[in-house]
């Protein structure tokens, strides 16, 4: 079987959904959504389901689980447009929720792919896990995102953060930068026809490859705390 990917049919149905954002304009054209967008990632997400394992066991890839909704959650957003613009699918650690955890994360857009993964929204707990976990084993961690395979595939950890050190560690601790963080995110953007390549899958799976040792080094410790 042909590796999974996405067609030129994914982004010209994703743009003319940016111009016309509209919940009537998307029902009468749900089975092209259905076809066109929804399907090819299910499609990625199952072929996920069996290659992950290889390298990165704990993590969930199943489309009821890892894709999410087209449609749009604006009860607390300013932008009131109903339906997203991009197809995204998360990947994360079986023992926890679905975004109570690290995971890998994949969306599609009209004019980009976006690659990547890491832990957006930790609440206060996890955050001074994560920070104790950090701070307990720089060394190793260190050893993975500052790795030049690693950088060369997705640069440095990103995401907000204090501009100090929090009080709870030494101000000179070697991890001081990474203490600072507030979100541990990382991501590769390509352009929107890498979805469409032959190559896609397999360039996919070598970035998640490349991400699972970080998401991995992340979930110890919330996993850890659920024992």
């Amino acid at each position: 079987m042909p590796a999974p990917r996405f067609t030129d049919d994914t982004l010209a149905f994703l743009n003319a959904l940016a111009e016309n954002n509209d919940r009537e304009w998307f029902r009468a054209r749900k089975a092209d959504y259905e076809r066109h967008v929804r399907q090819p990632m299910i499609d990625v997400i199952e072929q996920l389901a069996a290659d992950l394992p290889r390298f990165a066991p704990d993590l969930v890839a199943a489309p009821k689980v890892s894709m999410y909704r087209v449609y749009r959650d604006t009860r607390f957003s300013a932008d009131k447009s109903p339906l997203k613009t991009h197809v995204a699918a998360v990947f994360p650690h079986r023992a926890l929720t679905k975004h109570g955890g690290a995971g890998m994360y994949l969306h599609v857009a009209r004019d980009h792919t976006l690659v990547g993964g890491g832990i957006y929204a930790p609440e206060p707990r996890q955050l001074y896990r994560l920070r104790e976990h950090v701070a307990a084993n720089f060394e190793r961690l260190r050893g993975i995102v500052e790795s030049p395979a690693f950088r060369r595939a997705f640069g440095e950890i990103s995401g907000e953060h204090l501009k100090r050190v929090p009080v709870a560690f030494p101000k000179d601790h070697p991890a001081a930068e990474y203490l600072k963080l507030k979100q541990f995110l990382v991501g590769r953007q390509h352009s929107a026809d890498f979805a469409t390549g032959p190559r896609f899958y397999g360039s996919l799976l070598r970035q998640f490859e490349r991400l699972a040792p970080f998401i991995a080094f992340l979930n110890e410790a919330l996993v850890a705390a659920r024992r």
